[in-house]
This record gives C-alpha cells, structure tokens and sequence, in this order.
C-alpha cells in the first residue's frame, strides 16, 4: 500500500503532522479527559510533547539518518513532556528509537528506513515502556489502544504487508480498541466518553498513514454523551497539584523507592526513563517524574537525594485545558506569502511564512498551526491580503487561547507587508512594535497589475484581451497596451503624492523585461526615486507596486 518509506524524511515530516493534527483535535480531546484527573488537558498536553519531540528532530541535518530521527524525537518529548499523557507518550517514541537502534546495529548500522514488522516491534516495546512508566496496566486507557495497534501490526508484518499496510492496521485496531474504553473502565463510561489519551494516539497513527500514504482516514469526531446518572456526588476531589521535573544523575535502584515515595503522597504516578544509557545498560540517569498530589513540596523534595532536578513545574489542578503561557519566549513576524521568491525574501527578512495551498483561501485552521510553529510568545501577524478578515480574527483568537500573544497588522498587500517587516523591532514594547509597522503599512500606498481576459469597459476606458490593467483599491485606474505600460501608469499616478521608494513585485510568468521597462520609466520620470524589484512568482496579478 504504501507510495513511501518510513525513512527519516518521513518521520520528520510525521512529527510536524502529527502536531498540526493534534491543534486541529485537542479541544476534542480535553473534552474527553477524565482520567486518571479531570483536569481536561490530555489534547494540550500531547500536543506540547509532541512539539517538543518535532523541534528537536527537525534540528537535525537533513542528512540525519533514521536511527538518529527517532532518537531526537525520544529525546525531545521525554525533555518537554506535559502531564501524564505526555509521559507515556515520550515512551512510546522511545520504543520507536529504541527499536530502531536495535535493528540498525543488527544490521552493522545500515538502516535507511522502518518497515512493517521493525515498526510492529517499536509498538510492542512503547506498551512495555508505558506500563513500566506509570507502573501497572489500566484496561480502557491509552494502554489498551497501543496494544491493540501493535496487535494489529504485528499481524501485517507477520502477513508480509509493508510498512503503510501496518500503519493502517495500527491506527484502524487502534479505533476499534477506543471505542471499547467505555466498556473497560467505569470512570469513562459513567461521563459518557472515550479514552482522551487513546483518541491523541488515534491521531498520530492516522497523521503517520497521512504521511505514507497521502491519504488521512476520516474517523467521526467522539464528543461526550450523556451520562447515565449523576456521578459529580460520588466523584472525590482530585489532588490540587500536578508535579513534573526531570531527575538526572540518578542510579536505577533507586527509582523503585521514588516511585514508593511518590505513591504515598498521591496519584498518576509516572516515571519515564530516557533512552540514552550508559554503560551499564541504565537510562543515563535521566528521568521524567510526573505526580499529582496536594504536597508539591513533598513530591519535589522526595527527588532531591537522588539526583539533580531541573524543569520542576507546579500547575494547580483547575482544569484549564489551555496553557497558561507562550510556546517560548520573544517574538516572531508570521506573513502571508505567495511565491517561492516571496518565501525566500521574508525569509531572508526574518519572518516565518505560511503560504496558501493553490486555489485555495487560508483557514483559520491553517492560521493557527502557522502561529504555534512559530515558536514565540508574541507573533505579529501579516496577512498580506492572503487571508480573509473573519479567517483572520477566528486563527489569531484560537492561538490567544495557546498562550500566544497575536498582533495583525492591517497589511493588504505583500508590499505593505515587506513596509511593515522594514520597521519591526522586537525590543520595544509589542504595542509600539504593532502601531509601527501598521503605520508603515499604511503610508505604502499600494497596486497591482493584472491581465485583461476579455473585452470590458473601466473606469479608464475600454480594455480588451492582452492589456495590462493598473488597479488601485478595488478599481481599475490604468489601461495599458500590456503589464509594462499598466504598471508604468500606475507608478506615475501612485507617485502622485509623492514618495522616495517604488517596490514592484514581479509574478509567475512575468518576463524580465517588464522589470527593466519599468526601471527605464522611473530613471527618465521621477529622477530620485530608488526602484527595487523582486521576482516574487506570486499567483494572480502580474505585478504588485507599494509606493513609500
């Protein structure tokens, strides 16, 4: 089945998947939670680990092979795992590296990619790990799913299916074994709900086959039914804290007695272990420690003898579902683009891109795992006339819920964005930074330039087949015999009121020539005026003018 290898590439590319995928269902999934607390933040703590485990891969050379990938990818969600659901799945990205590993050396190193049944074997061992993690196995949670996945692959493999084939059936088993939780463990089944934690791994599973195949299985979305009888009466309060830090330099005897410890004074206990080791086969002395109880001091301080603590996180237990905090600190300038050379210069200009799909308008959707790719705590936001109004309030308001901090800047044209870029300062204050470059957005009085289809009448005459038309706001102000007549006319009128710099921004298709006809006018006509050009290969109009 599968049009692809699961080589490093792909698992790059999965990792960022599954984290786009997993913004896009984990409101659905914290409605879901209620166990092992109902604080519904199972959606938002997968995707914060998750995203943690992609950074650090998409880190590596592009010549990083797969062993290395997957071990980045072990490695980053055990270093930024959120909550208890992240804890288990850093294990089961640590079965996946751990696997691999194993096969590679098996294979005197030379492993250029995962098939059915090394993939099979990675599932297998993320159940171990997970049990091993949290300490016993709980019918109806993501266990239960994982272990059904892996059934599910193991079988493939064994029937000499590729890797697709295994990731399908893994993520088709995976359904199945969900849609059982309910029946498994009473807690699910009184709230009328599924497994939060099995539905996030549904996910990346079906982000995974998205990847191989080209294709996402359509799954129904679960939402929580009714429930069959009032249970909030009977339901004991949870322990007001979740305690998380990573415990280094601690030998493997002694985490048994952590684990003891850590059992007295609370619950959701999981201790995950990195998958870098040492000589003597340990973890490194590395690991992810997660609790909820009311004596955070304690639970820190049982640790303490044992090692070194850093990432120590102390969250009370109300149930936000959001993070209360940025992605990261600083800020970011986030534009709209169309155009491989429009990508290469706000790249160059220190912007992250989001580019629309062909045809195609930007979703909020697509808005908001642009804005949470960013990395930032604030991102300034330049639409660039990409992106329709409501689009733009509904992904800027979803990424507030995040903990992002999001200023659009009213830029209507690639132009008024490049005019805006010019002028951002991420030292001053964000309100100064978003009134400075909506300032200079504004003064860059903007155009375009496109080509007549068909016969029509205009506010500036007749046009017909081949002509190029200059437009300004939403008329057309300029019929030329072709672009570079059109665009001339629109520079002469725009330069009107004044101005010091002309940017043209030159389309798919538009020939060179048309740039330097252009340059030719602005020499002879407006001596002193600087002319920049950049073949931006936007679709659409044929040129773009802005005027500061």
């Amino acid at each position: 089945m599968s049009a692809r290898r699961l080589d490093a590439s792909a698992l790059r590319e999965w990792a960022h998947t599954g984290v786009g995928d997993l913004i896009a269902h984990a409101d659905e999934i914290n409605r879901l939670n209620v166990f092992p607390v109902a604080d519904s933040d199972t959606g938002t703590n997968m995707l914060f680990t998750m995203r943690s485990a992609w950074i650090q891969a998409d880190a590596l050379p592009s010549s990083a092979g797969v062993v290395a990938m997957a071990a980045a990818l072990s490695e980053g969600a055990l270093h930024g795992a959120r909550g208890n659901s992240g804890v288990i799945l850093s294990q089961i990205l640590r079965g996946l590296a751990d696997v691999v590993a194993t096969a590679a050396a098996e294979r005197s190193g030379d492993l250029p990619d995962i098939d059915a049944p090394v993939f099979a074997a990675a599932l297998r061992h993320g159940v171990g790990l997970t049990v091993a993690s949290i300490g016993e196995t709980i019918a109806g949670t993501i266990v239960s799913v994982l272990q059904a996945a892996a059934g599910a692959a193991e079988h493939t493999a064994a029937g000499g299916g590729d890797i697709g084939d295994a990731v399908v059936a893994a993520g088709d088993a995976a359904v199945v074994a969900l849609d059982k939780t309910p029946t498994q463990l009473s807690v699910l089944s009184d709230a009328g709900v599924v497994d939060a934690g099995g539905r996030g791994l549904v996910v990346l599973l079906d982000a995974m086959t998205a990847t191989l195949t080209g294709h996402a299985p359509h799954r129904a979305e679960y939402r929580p039914s009714p429930p069959s009888h009032d249970v909030s009466a009977h339901t004991a309060a949870p322990p007001q804290f979740e305690v998380m830090y990573l415990l280094s330099g601690c030998g493997p005897g002694d985490i048994g007695r952590l684990r003891e410890r850590l059992e007295q004074l609370g619950e959701s206990v999981a201790i995950a272990a990195s998958g870098q080791t040492d000589g003597d086969g340990s973890a490194g002395g590395q690991y992810s420690v997660h609790v909820h109880a009311d004596d955070a001091g304690g639970a820190v301080e049982a640790a303490l003898p044992l090692g070194t603590l850093s990432r120590i996180q102390i969250t009370a237990l109300t149930g936000g579902g959001h993070p209360a905090a940025g992605w990261g600190g600083g800020r970011a300038v986030l534009a709209v683009v169309d155009g491989d050379g429009a990508e290469e210069l706000f790249v160059a200009e220190g912007a992250h891109v989001l580019r629309p799909d062909p045809g195609a308008p930007v979703s909020a959707k697509q808005l908001l795992r642009a804005l949470v790719d960013a990395g930032a705590a604030q991102v300034m936001v330049l639409p660039n006339g990409y992106v329709a109004a409501e689009e733009l309030v509904a992904g800027c308001t979803a990424s507030n819920g995040w903990g992002v901090d999001v200023v659009p800047v009213p830029a209507g044209s690639m132009v008024q964005g490049l005019a805006a870029l010019a002028v951002h300062d991420p030292q001053r204050q964000v309100v100064d930074d978003g009134y400075t470059m909506a300032r200079a957005a504004a003064a860059a009085r903007h155009g375009s330039v496109r080509l007549a289809t068909e016969d029509a009448l205009t506010w500036a005459g007749a046009c017909k087949p081949g002509d190029g038309l200059g437009i300004a706001g939403d008329e057309v102000l300029i019929v030329g015999d072709d672009i570079a007549a059109a665009g001339a006319g629109l520079i002469d009128l725009l330069l009107g009121a004044g101005g010091e710099l002309v940017t043209v921004l030159t389309g798919d298709g538009v020939d060179s020539a048309v740039g330097a006809a252009l340059r030719e006018h602005v020499h002879r006509k407006h001596l002193g005026t600087e002319l920049v050009i950049y073949h931006t290969g936007h679709h659409g109009d044929a040129l773009l003018i802005g005027v500061e």
